[in-house]
């Protein structure tokens, strides 16, 4: 199976501090893919070079057959590789409603506006319940879920989402994660960043463990589960 994205040896540093090390990931067309580590190894920089926020020092990242490195973040947003940035990032002075817009501002969107706006709320009744409240009066998780439903609006073909659980309540995480396997069940494919290892390996079809920069692990996510460095290092066994 050809690979809807393929990463190969990445390399990325900010100024004199080298940050990814030779990277390589695949996502195929229809999987959860989550990469998985601690605080500082790399996980949100892969992405954002990926989305093209940032240039790589070296190496390639190809999506569906499209050489994403000679693009600007605008192109890959119009190929369908659309990111959740960490930390919610929603504009507070807008209603729900003018944020989920904003997220269908490529042309090419503009005409399933109404059905990906039907969609998005579906998916998280509770904005349904506030499309006139502004932004930065919604709780964290009703945030989150609305950076959610914004990204989907863009008619998303992979949705990278960074850190979606962060500083959620233990419930708000299961209707977090119990959400991203249904968006996957729409034919939507994941690239998952999440610091939350088991859930995060638990609905993955395959996972990555990055230490410092480095795929250190790859695998199934139900056999990285059960791999004894990951629970040494990540689950507390």
């Amino acid at each position: 199976m050809k690979p809807l994205l393929e990463v190969r040896d990445l390399d990325f540093a900010y100024g004199d501090v080298q940050v990814l090390r030779g990277v390589s990931l695949t996502v195929n067309a229809g999987e959860i893919v989550t990469l998985v580590g601690s605080n500082g190894a790399g996980k949100s920089t892969t992405l954002r070079n990926i989305s093209r926020l940032l240039r790589p020092r070296s190496g390639t990242i190809v999506f569906d057959g499209n050489d994403l490195v000679k693009l600007s973040s605008h192109e890959v947003v119009e190929l369908g590789v659309i990111q959740v940035p960490e930390g919610r990032r929603v504009f507070p002075e807008m209603t729900v409603l003018e944020n989920l817009r904003m997220g269908s501002y490529v042309k090419s969107t503009r005409a399933d506006r109404a059905k990906n706006l039907d969609r998005g709320l579906t998916l998280f009744p509770r904005l349904r319940e506030r499309v006139g409240q502004l932004a930065g009066t919604l709780s964290g998780g009703e945030q989150q879920m609305l950076a959610i439903a914004r990204g989907l609006m863009a008619r998303p073909r992979l949705l990278l989402l960074d850190e979606p659980s962060l500083g959620l309540s233990p419930l708000l995480v299961q209707t977090i994660f119990e959400t991203i396997r249904q968006i996957n069940a729409q034919g939507i494919s994941v690239l998952l960043v999440e610091q939350n290892v088991y859930q995060s390996l638990r609905i993955a079809a395959r996972g990555y463990v990055l230490e410092t920069g480095r795929i250190a692990l790859e695998g199934p996510g139900k056999d990285l589960l059960s791999n004894a460095q990951v629970k040494a290092a990540f689950l507390g066994a």
